[in-house]
């Protein structure tokens, strides 16, 4: 796509992105990247801008039906991301096939947009396997619930393909919490001294469950946390699709030239629970919430497309028609109960069980058979 620009870097227009040569300064401009409501808007390709909002809106479907059968008991629990759908599904379609996304435990609309079936990707949420999709085939790792420990994995991986001379990217998605955590700045470190081609998403959506960002990180942006270990940064308007997708366009496209790591923090916001255990009125007011809600990243793009003539009540509605599509299907495959095989527990821990494995499963499941199990 063609954006308008002005940072560190100078001012002009780049028909990828934010920028196109150079990589990012390692300290971020102090404003967030937009694209929406500036001059580059106009120039942003229509149908990128048409996918994204045809895609955010079975997103938010997504979450809201996810939401409902949790309270129906057809998943234990869901991490929403409700408000940050321009982020997700922006992640999942600036990677290529050969590319690996690592996600959170909050990230499953990432997850089902880059292809997963939708089912599959509620699967460990729903408690009966260990994940539900085959990570080799779709190229994304299971959800990670422990914060950051993925991060050193995505620079592994990254790495590794370099190696091997493959153009890989490694995209690791992780929340502000996240950031606080050794295994992020490990991975950062990792990531600097190898020039690996691996991009550190930050959804910066202002709790760590219930724990304000100013609680937690003294540094002027989530972002500065890369100049230390050497890795460019930049900020964005999470909420701003187009801006989104041209900043991780950008940050994929150098990590596969071999431009090395960039962390790119997205500033965005988390409209619903931390989970369907959580009470966010105990640590966040009403107002705060309707502030964000008039920046709903869908309803930006959607007055951006109005605007431009690119949206008429007839997409509009195909949109929502198509997003109940997903809903029902939904539904249906996740209104009955599992067909649980306790023994399974004790699957794929090792590849050979141990003997300690060998007696546990005895004592759930009775005398293996010659397969050891």
């Amino acid at each position: 796509m063609t954006v308008a620009y002005t940072g560190r870097s100078g001012a002009g227009v780049v028909s990828s992105g934010w920028v196109a040569a150079a990589a990012p300064a390692l300290l971020p401009d102090p404003e967030p990247v937009r694209v929406l409501g500036t001059p580059g808007a106009a120039r942003a390709d229509e149908d990128l801008a048409l996918t994204l909002y045809r895609r955010m809106v079975a997103g938010r479907r997504f979450n809201q039906q996810a939401t409902a059968l949790t309270r129906q008991g057809r998943l234990a629990v869901y991490p929403s991301t409700t408000g940050q759908e321009a982020c997700q599904v922006a992640a999942a379609l600036v990677l290529q096939p050969q590319d690996w996304l690592l996600p959170t435990y909050r990230d499953t609309l990432a997850v089902v947009e880059r292809g997963v079936d939708p089912v599959e990707a509620l699967t460990l949420l729903r408690g009966d396997w260990h994940t539900g999709y085959d990570s080799r085939k779709h190229r994304v790792t299971p959800l990670c619930t422990p914060l950051a420990t993925h991060c050193p994995h995505a620079v592994g991986i990254a790495h590794a393909a370099s190696l091997a001379g493959e153009p890989v990217v490694a995209l690791a998605m992780v929340g502000d919490g996240g950031t606080s955590e050794g295994d992020f700045h490990e991975a950062l470190n990792f990531a600097g001294v190898l020039r690996a081609p691996v991009v550190f998403f930050v959804q910066n959506n202002g709790y760590a469950i219930s724990v304000p960002l100013d609680k937690q990180c003294a540094a002027p942006s989530l972002a500065h946390k890369g100049v230390g270990y050497g890795v460019g940064s930049v900020r964005v308007d999470g909420n701003d699709a187009l801006a989104v997708h041209a900043v991780l366009s950008d940050a994929a496209a150098r990590a596969r030239d071999g431009g090395g790591p960039t962390l790119v923090e997205a500033m965005t916001y988390r409209m619903d629970p931390h989970t369907n255990a959580d009470d966010p009125d105990r640590y966040r007011s009403p107002e705060e919430v309707e502030r964000w809600r008039r920046r709903d990243p869908i309803e930006v793009l959607a007055k951006h497309l109005r605007e431009t003539g690119a949206l008429d009540d007839e997409r509009e509605r195909a949109a929502a028609e198509a997003a109940e599509v997903l809903a029902a299907d939904l539904r249906s495959r996740l209104g009955t109960d599992p067909v649980v095989h306790p023994g399974e527990l004790f699957d794929h821990v090792y590849a050979q069980p141990t003997s300690q494995l060998r007696e546990q499963r005895r004592l759930v499941t009775g005398p293996f058979d010659g397969a050891g199990r």
